[in-house]
């Protein structure tokens, strides 16, 4: 949960990740034979194409294949990533020598297609993306959280609403333009209570820690989560939350030495609540057991608010609150190989906390974010339980823009089911749930799946009902109003795969057997000539 900076060790990093900063080049005529492909150092051979070239500290130059029959001059240079492509363009046709120079354009297939920002350190946020190449840890391509496909699926919504009790925000930040909530019902800076809800001038939230309407941060802590959460995504800057349109509620819950009561959490869970929050995350935690805490927990729960809270980082089973409370997702953290994050970058005595109450994990070390001290640092890197919780309130966040009436235990349910079991350490994280990853490492895409294509009759007027629902593989489907005929039932998986299929004839009671199918979420399709439902299966 501490910080670092980097200097140097930045660039190499960027060269190692995937770059699209590249340029196809057709010039009139070339003095040596370029052969099929070109270092940096020989380059091409044309002396001013060459300056220009030199000039923008171009990586790799390549011979593009044109065919035996043709001798044209073509190449594909790569630049490094965030160069101005229009003006190496431009410098290219002054030298007198090319035909022409345009964009390397990248393109995809026709089929389902992930959604990757334009945000400029994008690259640097492995836990949404991972190609396998960061440079500071252990490193598996695809150990993330599969966010370019999620937000394929779902980008957000301006009217949900993400609590965060923290340290504060970076208010002005340009990253947060836009997604700051604000109390529209109080009139700024009059020294009234207009709303009559308890706090004066909480105009932009409020600061528990110091019994005042500035929840500015002055520590960092609560930035970096915050921008986790909500940072302004494919804004062409800096880095991409993993929600781009919720409203961002700033509850300054610990001081800038990191240090709060529960009396300030029980308080900020009350506020966020009646001022209309849908998730609270809390990326905090204590060893006391306190029914204050408790009740306020209980409070959100039952009026419809999701909570996330960070497991803590010592290594340990030892219990921490409000992550122990039943109803609250409980979040363990994962390194850039997915294996829990034992230790942190920070100390050799650290490591992602485990137990009985975990509910899943998701990447939380050398997490990238936001500087609460500067609009345009990039450098600082952040590492706990703390970063993971966030990412896993961004997705409730998300999952809740698809559909506002779900309530917490489906939000919970929806993210532990879906995620990827057995993909740390295989001593730890074991078949099914386990104390150190719960039910596993989050999908953003899979869980997001759940609400594409289910779209489920109105209640009154379903024809069956499922139990048990969750189930371990057998589904007992009995119908509601009357024995139906010609019933034929169809399950598929997330992808769309058909894996049960069985037509009934005239039947009181049908039974479904996925105990051969791997734990997850499926697709129930009930059709006959009358009507058609469609209900969602969670294998545990």
């Amino acid at each position: 949960m501490l910080a670092i900076i980097l200097f140097s060790s930045i660039a190499s990093f960027g060269q190692n990740s995937k770059q699209t900063d590249r340029i196809i080049l057709k010039i009139k005529n070339e003095i040596a034979d370029p052969g099929k492909s070109r270092s940096k150092q020989n380059l091409i051979g044309n002396i001013r194409i060459d300056n220009v070239t030199q000039k923008f500290n171009a990586i790799k130059i390549n011979r593009q294949s044109i065919g035996k029959k043709s001798n044209a001059h073509i190449y594909v240079i790569q630049f490094p990533q965030g160069t101005d492509l229009k003006q190496v363009i431009d410098e290219y046709y002054k030298t007198g020598e090319t035909v022409y120079a345009e964009t390397d354009f990248v393109g995809s297939g026709g089929g389902t297609q992930g959604i990757v920002p334009n945000d400029q350190y994008y690259y640097l946020q492995w836990g949404l993306k991972n190609d396998g190449t960061f440079p500071y840890s252990p490193s598996i391509a695809g150990a993330d959280i599969d966010m370019e496909n999620g937000w394929s699926l779902e980008q957000g919504d301006s009217t949900i609403i993400v609590g965060i009790i923290d340290t504060g925000n970076k208010m002005d930040h340009p990253d947060f333009e836009g997604r700051i909530w604000k109390n529209y019902e109080e009139i700024p800076n009059n020294g009234i209570d207009d709303d009559n809800n308890g706090f004066v001038d909480d105009v932009q939230g409020w600061n528990f820690a110091n019994a005042n309407n500035d929840p500015t941060d002055g520590r960092g802590h609560g930035t970096n989560v915050t921008g986790i959460i909500g940072a302004n995504g494919n804004n062409s800057i800096l880095y991409a939350g993993v929600d781009w349109k919720c409203k961002l509620m700033i509850l300054k819950g610990l001081n800038n030495s990191n240090f709060g009561y529960y009396a300030w959490w029980a308080d900020a869970i009350y506020y966020a609540v009646d001022n209309g929050a849908n998730v609270i995350n809390m990326s905090l935690g204590g060893k006391g057991v306190s029914t204050t805490l408790q009740d306020a927990v209980n409070y959100a729960l039952d009026n419809n608010v999701v909570i996330a809270a960070c497991m803590m980082n010592t290594n340990s089973d030892t219990i921490y609150y409000p992550a122990k409370y039943a109803g609250v997702i409980a979040v363990g953290s994962t390194n850039p190989n997915d294996y829990r994050s034992n230790p942190f970058f920070w100390s050799p005595t650290s490591g992602s906390n485990y137990g009985s109450h975990i509910s899943v994990v998701a990447p939380g070390n050398y997490i990238y974010g936001l500087d609460y001290q500067s609009d345009t640092k990039y450098e600082s890197y952040w590492g706990g339980t703390s970063q993971a919780t966030p990412v896993v309130s961004g997705l409730a966040s998300l999952l809740l823009a698809q559909d506002k009436n779900r309530t917490p235990a489906q939000i919970k349910s929806i993210i532990e089911s879906t995620a990827e079991d057995q993909v740390g350490d295989p001593i730890e994280d074991t078949p099914g749930w386990d104390q150190y990853y719960g039910f596993g490492r989050i999908n953003a895409f899979d869980a997001l799946s759940v609400f594409t294509g289910i779209h489920t009759q109105d209640p009154q007027n379903e024809m069956v009902k499922v139990f048990p629902n969750p189930s371990k593989g057998i589904f007992n489907i009995l119908p509601q109003n009357a024995v139906l005929t010609n019933l034929n039932v169809q399950v598929f998986d997330l992808t769309g795969r058909l894996i049960f299929e069985k037509h009934f004839g005239q039947q009181n009671e049908y039974l479904i057997d996925l105990s051969h199918a791997d734990r997850g979420v499926y697709s129930l399709r009930l059709q006959n000539r009358e009507t058609l439902q469609t209900i969602k299966l969670i294998k545990n």
